[in-house]
């Protein structure tokens, strides 16, 4: 073969294909309609894209991380059941998100005793009263124990506001979502949610306005 053939032959060799896109690079959108087909491993990426975010949810609504997880996993479960009637009106994630909501909220009508709840990571918005915010960014030696005992007496305030109550300062201050997100998750209007989030953190300062005037 000419030397100059063999040139022309590799020019015009067809180009390799390129490397198949990864499961884990492929939007919520295209894994939702993926999942819809039957498609395991979709669903799975799902899943470990939102599990946290709603285990955390669940477990700030309950304080019992085996009653979190029994609910989380139960809301998959039940978002995949009912996955060929999503339509997609809303994101996946909000759409289990409400499922998750509904299932712990019934699951905390049916549950009398209340466990100690932990809220380690919660971060109030600069809404809050400017007498808490000061007391967390105090530094003196007193802090860390500010600290420990301002926890547990959020704690406590939080067990005392209503299951609906708690749920949207969750979802708020603590889950970081916008009032929009939860509206959509708890099925009401943006208004009902400011109203909700306003009265709970009034409760929340009323439950703690004694710790904060002796502090």
């Amino acid at each position: 073969m000419e030397p100059g053939i063999m040139i022309d032959a590799i020019a015009f060799k067809a180009p390799s294909a390129p490397p198949p896109i990864s499961i884990g690079q492929l939007d919520e959108r295209k894994l939702v309609k993926r999942a819809q087909g039957g498609d395991l491993t979709a669903y799975d990426e799902l899943v470990r894209r939102y599990q946290e975010r709603i285990y955390a949810t669940i477990y700030h609504m309950t304080a019992n991380h085996e009653d979190a997880n029994d609910l989380a996993q139960d809301a998959f479960i039940k978002a995949y059941r009912a996955l060929k009637s999503f339509k997609g009106d809303s994101s996946f994630f909000t759409w289990v998100y409400r499922i998750a909501v509904n299932k712990t909220i019934n699951f905390l009508k049916q549950r009398k005793k209340r466990a100690q709840m932990s809220l380690n990571d919660l971060d109030f918005n600069a809404e809050h009263d400017p007498d808490l915010i000061a007391l967390i960014s105090e530094k003196n030696p007193r802090r860390d124990l500010n600290l420990t005992e301002l926890q547990e007496k959020l704690n406590e305030a939080m067990l005392k506001l209503s299951d609906i109550h708690r749920l949207v300062v969750t979802l708020h201050d603590v889950q970081g979502l916008s009032h929009d997100e939860i509206s959509k998750i708890m099925d009401c209007n943006t208004g009902t949610v400011r109203s909700r989030l306003f009265y709970a953190r009034q409760q929340l300062q009323a439950h703690l306005s004694d710790y904060l005037k002796a502090s």
